[in-house]
């Protein structure tokens, strides 16, 4: 959230990364006179037969080859590096050789699962034929590996030909067997652990919820989420590798539990605002007595670290210097007191615009705990709103997927707040009011390094959501102070208008890929989690949304009516509602915001 009057972040201009001009990598080994040629199709004479190329990007074509009839031709698109791959069976620790001609734009050329150290290499452009190569071994118990080539986003098309990988064969890839032994553990009111029995020669498993296919892992183990409470279930389980899926596991049952631990107690449509308590801009001054009862969800902005690494949370009111119509701490108080007692729900905010709080330790972690508590306590409040923004997640440079993070910032920031909910309990309240460019742009650019995007910073709140997924319970994301953000349907949608925020919600309510890895899925939150965040007036910040592209939003939302260019993947009429930045803003423009939120025919 910002505190001035003018502030645009153009985060969505993603220049192409600039990548230094280097020699490539040398063979690890030359092949042997027995070494084997395991690509299969590795001239593309064949067509596409044995590759699998990203978003429909590949193609044979005739012209041009490096010898023969055919060749590969990829292009990239914004949102897809056309990558093109093929899984090959190999002998553990032993040497191979990859090798192939490329030509066109950004290419590389490369291999995953070696279980030693993957390897690729890459030229920024060849205007003619060229020869890339590299070499690696494979670990103890290897017995396939992926090779791959792709080009990098938004650049022209590449070319390649006669890909080429020398070294010990190993058997036929056969499709795997079905899984056995899927159990489920103890569900949550919004999720259900699985587990399976490893199946030979497989190299991933897809989830199955009924006949939806809703979760890929390369591991044995999946929790299932974004489920509705007190509701039964049926999962089964597949195993997949380059020759194809397994027929379905044995399937297992398992009811969610009724719930409850979200922060209960909000109305089935909401209003929330922040309330500028700790500071004054143009705005003005409001207080806690004079908030309208339009507001449901009142955070008190902000409370801020001493210092950014310090995990030490302080918040006062504004200085009277500052605020001269400032209300006394003892009436600010008792005004909380009254709003809780009409049933409204107060919150401290932690971060805003400079509010920078990184817990890259666990003596800050605890300190969060311990500061955050003491807000909580001393002002009698309801729970908090995590709005962590610019670089706060900035250390986030080697969570590669969202479902394991491993970064201290954010694994110490969720271990924090769920020591938060299980110290006050069910009732306690959890908001998030994360920008767009660190959740949306998972889908472009998430993790970091020529895999991921330019930014290790894209996409870096979807850990933190996942984990607290089950604790939250309400993610408003700011549809605001944004550049233009590609939604599901590939397309860039730019904010103030009612497709930006149709698009942008249905990617958190349908679930979405993220970068780096299209089967890893972003599990869908539930309707009553999501609210729309946007700015009170022209002034508050950039991206304002007229009251009427507001409520055509809500109408395909939540009616499937009024919709624009864009088409939802459903209705979700349990819409939580719309977050503003900010009730002092909205009471400068003469209550636009609130008025029309109040006059919307919510269902």
């Amino acid at each position: 959230m910002e505190r001035t009057r003018h502030r645009n972040r153009l985060v969505a201009a993603l220049a192409a990364a600039v990548l230094a001009a280097t020699g490539l990598v040398a063979a690890a080994s030359t092949a042997e006179a027995s070494d084997a040629e395991l690509a299969v199709n590795g001239g593309f004479e064949a067509g596409l037969t044995g590759w699998t190329c990203t978003a429909n990007s590949g193609t044979a074509v005739t012209t041009p080859v490096q010898s023969g009839t055919g060749a590969l031709k990829a292009t990239p698109a914004g949102s897809d590096n056309a990558k093109c791959s093929q899984t090959v069976t190999v002998q553990p620790n032993s040497a191979y050789t990859l090798s192939g001609w490329v030509q066109g734009g950004y290419t590389y050329l490369g291999v995953s699962g070696t279980g030693t150290t993957d390897g690729y290499t890459w030229t920024p452009s060849a205007s003619s034929w060229q020869k890339l190569t590299t070499g690696f071994r494979t670990g103890a118990s290897t017995t396939s590996v992926t090779i791959y080539t792709h080009g990098w986003y938004g650049t022209p098309a590449y070319h390649a030909d006669n890909i080429s990988l020398l070294g010990p064969g190993g058997g036929p890839v056969e499709i795997p067997a079905a899984p056995t032994g899927l159990t489920a553990g103890s569900p949550s009111s919004t999720s259900v652990p699985l587990n399976w029995n490893p199946v030979p020669g497989a190299t991933q498993y897809h989830v199955y919820r009924g006949t939806t296919r809703v979760d890929s892992v390369t591991g044995t183990s999946a929790t299932v989420t974004g489920l509705t409470p007190s509701t039964g279930y049926t999962f089964q389980v597949t195993a997949a590798n380059t020759a194809g899926e397994s027929p379905k596991s044995a399937s297992v049952t398992a009811t969610t539990t009724s719930g409850g631990g979200t922060g209960g107690g909000l109305p089935r449509h909401a209003l929330v605002g922040y309330l500028h308590s700790s500071f004054a801009n143009g705005s003005g001054y409001t207080r806690m007595a004079d908030v309208p009862d339009s507001w449901d969800v009142i955070n008190l902005a902000f409370g801020e670290p001493t210092s950014v690494t310090s995990g030490d949370i302080r918040f006062s009111l504004c200085p009277v210097a500052q605020c001269p119509n400032v209300e006394s701490t003892a009436d600010f108080k008792a005004a909380i007191k009254a709003k809780q007692a009409a049933g409204k729900k107060v919150l401290i905010s932690i971060g805003g615009q400079n509010g920078q709080v990184q817990l890259a330790s666990t003596g800050a972690r605890d300190a969060f705990v311990t500061s955050v508590s003491k807000i909580i306590d001393e002002y009698g409040l309801n729970g908090l709103d995590i709005d962590f923004e610019g670089h706060s997640l900035s250390l986030n440079t080697g969570d590669t997927d969202f479902r394991a993070p491993t970064t201290p910032v954010v694994v110490n920031l969720i271990q924090a707040i769920k020591t938060l909910k299980a110290k006050y309990g069910p009732d306690f309240i959890l908001t998030m009011a994360p920008e767009t460019f660190f959740v949306q742009l998972g889908y472009q650019f998430y993790g970091s390094g020529p895999w991921g995007g330019q930014d290790p910073r894209a996409g870096s709140y979807l850990p933190v959501i996942h984990a607290l997924r089950d604790d939250l319970t309400l993610l408003h994301v700011q549809h605001y102070n944004s550049g233009p953000i590609m939604g599901l349907d590939n397309q860039f949608h730019t904010m103030g208008s009612a497709d930006f925020h149709i698009a942008m919600a249905d990617m958190m309510l349908t679930g979405f890929p993220v970068a780096g890895n299209q089967s890893r899925i972003f599990p869908p939150l539930r309707a009553d989690q999501l609210a729309i965040g946007l700015p009170a007036s022209t002034h508050a910040a950039g991206g304002h949304t007229s009251p009427a592209e507001v409520n055509k939003a809500i109408d395909c939302l939540t009616k499937k009516t009024n919709c624009g260019s864009y088409t939802t993947h459903g209705t979700w009429p349990a819409l939580r509602g719309l977050m503003t930045w900010s009730i002092n803003w909205d009471r400068f423009n003469q209550w636009e915001f609130s008025r029309n939120f109040d006059a919307y025919p919510w269902s």
